[in-house]
């Protein structure tokens, strides 16, 4: 490892009430569980954990409800080295829920923002110095839009690259795109951000910039002279909860690190590929050891 990277991660944390079952429910229908879990989640905290976990410095910025969940959300960022100053808890609100269905190999996910809401752009705006000496800036889309704008816009004054994982998928303004460093969505988000174009369009239009994640197959961006997919890891996915944040983080700290773009995919391929090896979005994510171990 080059240098211990600094990672700012924005966004939100969540409890996740996961069921496992045969049959994914149609409207309508109430189909038998297998089993039933509760592990904290949200995709910043997921991302948090999973960079910590990758050796880096890592400060999360969010909210959590006072509340048994919150304060299980708390412990758990400990527990995993993330730095929690910034993570205050709401009064007299809930913390964020993901209500998870994992059926027919892949997941099915409603999440409940409550405390998240409260990620402001003025709650923000207090964690300025944290974000100016950080390497890299990771956020998502579940806390609220203007406050993903407001951190694109303090990054870019700050000098501090963005990467802007979208989702959930909404579309986003073409200022937020500029700013950004760089832009993780999957095949689905990219087609919701980008209003329908074809990712080979999309990936012309941001050279170096947009990378789309496309599961077991890999992650596909443009060079700026042709199109690049830097395949996958082929392994048995026991849960795939969490994969697109453990890639996400990877991406972030090998980035941070000083490694180059593609260097920095592959290395985050290897981790999301282990990840879905155990159960949990959080419980599956490797240490730096197990990824290195696995290039």
């Amino acid at each position: 490892m080059s240098k211990k990277a600094k990672v700012t991660v924005i966004g939100s944390s969540s409890m996740d009430l996961v069921v496992t079952s045969s049959k994914r429910p149609g409207a309508g229908e109430t189909v038998l569980g297998e089993s039933f879990k509760t592990v904290p989640g949200g995709k910043g905290a997921n991302q948090a954990v999973a960079a910590a976990r990758l050796g880096a410095e890592v400060t999360m910025i969010g909210r959590v409800g006072d509340d048994h969940y919150g304060k299980i959300i708390l412990d758990n960022f400990k527990q995993n080295g993330v730095i929690v100053d910034y993570v205050e808890p709401v009064t007299d609100m809930e913390s964020g829920t993901a209500h998870i269905i994992l059926a027919e190999g892949d997941n099915s996910i409603v999440f409940v923002k409550a405390a998240n809401d409260e990620v402001t752009p003025a709650y923000v705006e207090q964690t300025v110095e944290v974000i100016k000496n950080s390497d890299i800036v990771l956020i998502q889309q579940e806390i609220p839009e203007e406050t993903v704008e407001h951190v694109a816009a303090l990054c870019s004054e700050l000098g501090v690259p963005l990467m802007l994982n979208p989702a959930p998928a909404r579309p986003v303004s073409d200022e937020l795109i500029e700013k950004a460093a760089y832009i993780t969505p999957n095949e689905h988000e990219a087609k919701i951000i980008f209003d329908g174009a074809s990712v080979h369009d999309s990936l012309r239009k941001y050279p170096n910039k947009l990378l789309v994640t496309e599961g077991k197959n890999g992650v596909r961006f443009y060079d700026g002279a042709e199109e690049i997919l830097v395949p996958s890891y082929a392994v048995e996915a026991v849960d795939t909860t969490g994969a697109g944040d453990t890639f996400n983080a990877a991406f972030a700290v090998a980035l941070a690190e000083g490694k180059s773009l593609q260097d920095s995919i592959k290395f985050a391929n290897r981790a999301a590929s282990l990840s879905v090896m155990k159960f949990g979005a959080q419980g599956g994510m490797p240490t730096r050891d197990e990824v290195e171990a696995n290039l």
